[in-house]
């Protein structure tokens, strides 16, 4: 009898073994040049087919043929009970980027992170704003772990018993170089759930992994003109009145504004939301929204999704809605079709056909004790696990597609997003206000096909106010949030020339921004860029043994240098941020000559160089051969009716090209064919010298410059050779 026993047991824990914990055989799929997909068990939820983005196919196609990067034999799933385990190979030389929007960190080797939509807490630890499960290696390949999940990876943390290169054995009683975070040579993953859908892409470079990413989910977005000028958020209850006179004050000073974001106000109930003008503060929100458009300056609606009983909408959606409150609103289900038109038809007739030209998507992040938690439960079945890490995603496609169906391009901000929001125009935010992490994020947002705005809202000194609105100016969105304390540009005097003068630098740039972001559409690269993208980026991020202390290090746990506090914006700019209370900084130049922006003058070359800081002057250089086409400074974007004079400035001595990007600045007529793409380019002369090569006009074709040029050789006119 005990034999028999023991028999059924054996036989059990064989049953057991095979159903809860199979590994599967991968079958890769070429889906698009140079992407692989392969499916774990049945995914429940895409994020890709969430975002509903069609592949550029044609733009794929013009990028390197690569093969598997990977060895397949290398790549293991295996299905359990409750979740997917994966495993993907590492080796020691690799550096590790992406895996959503970190605040503190770029490499992301020897990190576990738990991918989760929340506001940022301060840790990289995986929740985040836009926790996109997506990694490039510094090999030249990514991997994107397509699920609506919280996702666990182990970013070579974890060692196997069978590891093929396991890490040397070490005694800290005897060796020096003992490490408590042993060398691992696989990146693992959890998923749970019962299937996951993976994705890898070839290079062969970091970029052009990048390029494949964001091109499978349909390119980057192209904004209007307009909302690469300047945008001032407005105090909370301002009435339409008094937001008028606030654009009176931006004429008054001279200061650029392109759009205004109204705040909670609006409604006439936030916190939960009616999404209905409040009769008292706007009596006519149409007359409104037509005389700052006779300024030339557009509004932007702050919202959370919740709905108030107060509001029409609470009854039409209250079945429609999740099983739990945010605010004492109800979370309508917006995966459902029917939730979605009774939210177009609102949004329509009550903001987009009144004037409104964007929104601002507060809260779709975190914290847990303000959202769903994840027992909710909603009508389409999904978990409230699932919605967390879908809603941000979803309501940027949606909000996008109503402007899109009046072709008429939209510019706005918003609290959570993840894999598959490369086209949606929408930059992310939040309450966290570390200006350093802030530039990090930026940096860490080129990798994972989203775009991250260091946002201006109060400062303690007018050095760091100043600082702060250089480095806004040079990112996607120029933004002042004066929602609490109603601070302008010139709120610190002493400082506002030099305020003035950065923002009126990134509007004589727009045709050079302009061009970055269309780059962005049409090829996938990131308009703002980390080093590791740069193709002649010629620094490798080593491990440096620390030292033994018995506080801050007791495990003499290993740092990695990394460049988190600099970047590229588009091809030929270099920006490196100074913050409060830095006199001089460290800068980084790549392979290949740069020079300063300002005068002309050499840098340095694939070195680290040391600058003084300047309090008027953000530090910007230009590499080699860099063609930045700028316009005459001005209050607003240029519009579909503007022919503006072009100055194109160029960089040091070698023979290069750019190519100009114009189009309306409103439209989607672009995705038809009406845009202009002029190739500026600079050639030596039969005396050797340089010179600027006068393009023709592009016939029939949208191009809102003076056919006349002005070029301008900074390097030569430094030097006077010519």
């Amino acid at each position: 009898m005990a034999k028999k026993n023991e028999l059924m047991i054996i036989v059990f824990l064989i049953t057991a073994t095979s159903l809860f914990a199979q590994q599967q055989e991968l079958k890769w799929t070429i889906i698009q040049p140079g992407i692989w997909k392969t499916t774990v068990g049945k995914n429940e939820l895409s994020l890709l087919q969430v975002a509903g983005n069609i592949a550029n196919t044609r733009a794929l196609q013009q990028l390197p043929d690569v093969d598997f990067p990977m060895h397949r034999e290398d790549i293991f799933a295996q299905r359990n009970t409750d979740h997917v385990a994966l495993r993907f190979p590492l080796d020691s030389a690799e550096t590790i980027f992406g895996l959503g929007l970190n605040f503190k960190t770029v490499n992301q080797r020897g990190r576990i992170l738990n991918l989760h939509v929340d506001h940022y807490g301060g840790s990289d630890n995986g929740r985040t704003h836009a926790p996109v499960p997506f990694y490039i290696s510094s090999k030249g390949y990514g991997v994107l772990i397509d699920a609506a999940r919280y996702i666990t990876i182990y970013v070579g943390t974890a060692v196997r018993k069978d590891s093929k290169h396991p890490p040397v054995l070490q005694d800290r009683n005897t060796d020096k170089s003992w490490d408590a975070q042993p060398y691992s040579d696989a990146v693992e993953v959890n998923v749970p759930g019962d299937g996951v859908d993976i994705y890898v892409f070839g290079g062969p470079s970091p970029m052009q992994v990048v390029q494949r990413y964001n091109l499978l989910n349909g390119g980057g977005c192209i904004p209007p003109k307009w909302g690469l000028g300047f945008t001032q958020r407005v105090p909370t209850l301002y009435n339409q009145d008094q937001i008028i006179a606030e654009a009176g004050e931006f004429e008054a000073h001279q200061f650029p504004l392109d759009f205004i974001g109204v705040e909670p106000g609006w409604q006439s109930m936030s916190y939960p939301c009616t999404l209905e003008w409040d009769s008292t503060r706007f009596p006519d929100p149409l007359k409104f929204n037509a005389i700052l458009r006779q300024k030339g300056i557009r509004s932007n609606l702050w919202l959370n999704p919740y709905i108030s009983p107060k509001g029409s909408l609470f009854k039409k959606l209250y079945s429609l809605s999740g099983s739990h409150t945010v605010w004492n609103g109800i979370v309508p289900d917006i995966t459902l079709p029917q939730t979605q038109e009774i939210l177009k038809a609102h949004f329509l007739t009550q903001h987009i056909d009144k004037g409104v030209s964007g929104y601002k998507i507060d809260e779709v992040d975190g914290y847990d004790n303000w959202l769903w938690p994840d027992v909710a439960t909603f009508p389409s079945k999904l978990s409230g696990e699932q919605m967390r890490q879908i809603y941000g995603l979803k309501i940027q496609k949606l909000t996008t597609s109503w402007f899109r169906e009046r072709n008429q391009r939209t510019y706005g901000l918003v609290r959570a997003s993840n894999a598959g929001a490369s086209s949606f125009p929408y930059v992310i935010y939040n309450d966290y206000y570390s200006h350093k992490d802030f530039i990090t994020a930026l940096i860490n947002s080129s990798f994972i096909g989203v775009l991250w705005t260091p946002e201006v809202r109060a400062s303690h000194t007018a050095e760091e106010w100043v600082r702060r609105m250089q480095t806004v100016c040079f990112s996607p969105m120029a933004m002042l949030n004066a929602w609490a304390d109603g601070t302008k540009p010139w709120s610190f005097p002493e400082v506002e020339k030099a305020v003035q003068d950065v923002a009126m630098l990134r509007m004589q740039l727009i045709p050079y921004i302009y061009s970055s972001f269309a780059q962005y559409y049409f090829e996938g690269k990131p308009p703002f860029r980390a080093m590791p993208l740069v193709e002649e980026f010629g620094f490798d991020a080593q491990q440096v043994n620390g030292n033994f202390d018995a506080t801050k290090n007791p495990y003499n746990l290993n740092t990695v240098p990394e460049i988190k506090d600099q970047y590229m914006m588009g091809d030929f700019i270099l920006v490196a941020p100074l913050f409060a209370g830095e006199k001089s900084r460290k800068v980084f130049l790549p392979t290949g000559k740069w020079y300063d922006f300002y005068t002309g003058d050499y840098a340095g070359e694939n070195e680290g160089i040391t600058i003084e800081g300047n309090l008027n002057r953000i530090p910007l250089f230009v590499k080699d051969g860099g063609i930045i086409p700028m316009i005459p400074p001005q209050c607003q974007a240029p519009t579909k009716d503007d022919i503006l004079p072009l100055e194109v400035r160029y960089y040091g001595t070698k023979e290069n090209s750019f190519v100009l990007y114009d189009d309306d600045g409103e439209t989607f007529d672009y995705e038809k064919g009406s845009y202009s793409q002029t190739v500026l380019s600079v050639s030596k002369n039969k005396k050797g010298n340089l010179q600027g090569n006068q393009p023709a006009s592009a016939k029939g074709k949208p191009f809102h410059y003076l056919p006349k040029i002005k070029w301008v050789c900074m390097t030569q006119a430094k030097t006077g050779k010519q």
